[in-house]
């Protein structure tokens, strides 16, 4: 097995959904993705602490675009609107692997009750770094929160619109997850 290849990090998420959605989580060993993935086992933990953590390979990533799409809105972009420049910045870098991955690592997630609650702790953090650009903004509390909710509520729902649709549209996962984030909004406002 090769000591190092670019993408090995992709190529183990990839080999790791792929396993947990054939013979399930619990039956998939670190052994086995790495051997799929192409690398050893000792590779596979340079990238990782143990297998779960597959799940939120990118998360720093993609809370670092969160934030930053946020903290460089306009200063008086409504915290909504702010949210939206951090969704439409963090799905700038989702490409086709992404939207590729997206169904099966959903039938994963949704298999495991481990890889459900990994998720949740991902949507929290997710919650957390926009909060903190909100807040940072000077967006009072309460309002950073729920908008920091709503962004990952709609991120969340963009992304399974968007892996899940239809190939031969070509809106990238910005369209979707503002589309979200604008029925989000409308139903709130229904609240009353």
């Amino acid at each position: 097995m090769a000591r190092w290849q670019p993408e090995t990090t992709q190529r183990l998420v990839i080999a790791a959904v792929d396993l947990f959605t054939e013979q399930g989580y619990d039956a998939t060993t670190v052994a086995q993705i790495a051997e799929r993935a192409g690398v050893t086992k000792s590779t596979f933990f340079r990238h990782f602490s143990d297998k779960r953590e597959l799940l939120v390979a990118g998360q720093e990533s993609l809370s670092r675009l969160l934030t930053e799409g946020i903290a460089e809105a306009p200063a008086d972009a409504s915290p909504l609107d702010a949210v939206a420049a951090g969704l439409e910045r963090a799905s700038s870098a989702m490409g086709p692997a992404n939207r590729e991955l997206g169904p099966r690592l959903r039938a994963a997630i949704a298999a495991s009750t481990e890889l459900q609650e990994r998720d949740a702790l991902k949507s929290v953090g997710l919650a957390a770094a926009m909060t903190a650009a909100l807040l940072a903004r000077g967006v009072p509390d309460p309002t950073a929160h729920l908008a920091a909710e709503l962004g990952v509520l709609a991120f969340k729902r963009g992304y399974a619109q968007w892996s899940e649709g239809d190939r031969d549209d070509s809106r990238g996962l910005a369209h979707h997850a503002l589309a979200a984030l604008q029925e989000l909004r409308t139903a709130t406002a229904s609240l009353g």
